[in-house]
């Protein structure tokens, strides 16, 4: 969000302002454009919040739209709202979501995306994907494509692989091994076990790859139990690196250092690290399942999910020759697909969205 409101400032202060609910008066993550208005005590977390305090923030603050950017809605109220969802994996496969809560989470998702005027998504798929889990009238979707982040299209020189080397060493180690990626938080939807399998086989093939590692960016959200059983089932557990909660120049530099991406998850809404490596020039191997065929086009190499022997032999071929071929054909594609995925682009559709909600909430009133 932090990205589109730039966007919005930046290209498009003469068609919207920007008001945080609930943050500070000219602070936030959000930037100092924003007009903070105070959001007062709620009980009951979240739904309590939606229901009491974030309604009442919204009526004070005078908004002609509210953007709520990230699947949750205020649960009443009479100003228009617009709801980004970015998937509806919790609905459409539940099994991969064990926690206790998790039915009162997809209640009050159902909830806000009966209650919005107007849905943002980030893919086709996940249109198709929304209107299969809540019979959302398709006119009321619109599709809006994430951008990449400034800090993944640094362009390379001399200076800036050493400070890459630098923030790789404070991120996973001083190491001259070379390494598999992966970023995002740690789902079962993952399937990372397939990427510590990979990772076991190419290493058992020797030479140089012999040292080779992965290491795996995100937050536990029950996936990383299963990978270390992987792990220590294919005697790579010292191989496997897991870390979180890096800024955008150390995680710019893993990706600019890695040898390949793998992202053999099951189920993408969009799929933003495949973003970001493509436009890092890092060539990627990935499943193809939800929306990852769209972002990536022809930028990758797509296996079947689960297909451990397919990712082996494309990440093999990518390795043996890293400066060209096939590896350097992937750094070309995904660097030049990249650039058709802005901010800009993305801001300029989502101001089309607000307006589009006003003058239908104009119509319905007359």
């Amino acid at each position: 969000m932090t990205e589109l409101c730039k966007a919005l400032r930046e290209g498009f202060s003469d068609r919207v302002e920007l008001v945080g609910i609930g943050r500070p008066a000219g602070g936030g993550d959000g930037g100092p454009w924003l007009t903070g208005v105070a959001e007062g005590w709620s009980p009951f977390g979240n739904v309590g919040r939606n229901a009491m305090g974030l309604p009442a923030a919204i009526r004070r603050s005078g908004v002609a739209v509210f953007h709520a950017p990230a699947y949750t809605a205020p649960l009443r109220g009479a100003t228009p709202v617009v709801l980004t969802i970015h998937d509806v994996s919790y609905q459409r496969h539940p099994e991969w979501y064990p926690y206790h809560r998790d039915p009162l989470r997809r209640w009050f998702y159902r909830r806000s995306a009966a209650r919005a005027g107007r849905v943002i998504t980030v893919s086709e798929f996940s249109s198709r994907e929304i209107q299969a889990a809540y019979g959302i009238d398709p006119l009321t979707i619109s599709v809006v494509p994430h951008g990449v982040g400034r800090a993944f299209a640094t362009p390379e020189g001399a200076g800036q692989r050493d400070a890459d080397r630098t923030r790789v060493a404070e991120a996973i180690g001083a190491s001259d091994a070379p390494f598999l990626l992966h970023v995002g938080d740690i789902h079962a939807r993952r399937d990372l076990p397939v990427a510590v399998k990979a990772l076991a086989a190419l290493r058992r093939r020797g030479g140089g790859l012999g040292s080779l590692r992965l290491v795996l960016v995100g937050t536990d959200r029950g996936g990383l139990a299963e990978v270390i059983r992987a792990a220590a089932s294919e005697s790579v557990a010292d191989a496997v690196v897991v870390t979180s909660g890096l800024d955008d120049p150390s995680l710019a530099a893993l990706y600019r250092t890695a040898a390949a991406f793998i992202y053999p998850s099951r189920y993408e809404g969009f799929g933003l690290p495949l973003l970001e490596a493509m436009a890092s020039g890092l060539p990627i191997v990935a499943a193809r399942a939800g929306a990852t065929p769209e972002v990536v086009g022809d930028a990758a190499v797509l296996v079947e999910p689960g297909d451990v022997a397919a990712c082996v032999t494309a990440i093999d071929a990518i390795l043996a020759a890293p400066d060209d071929g096939m590896a350097a054909d992937l750094r070309r594609r995904g660097r030049q697909r990249a650039m058709s995925f802005t901010w800009a682009r993305a801001a300029e559709r989502t101001v089309e969205v607000y307006e589009s909600c006003l003058t239908r909430t104009s119509r319905s009133s007359s």
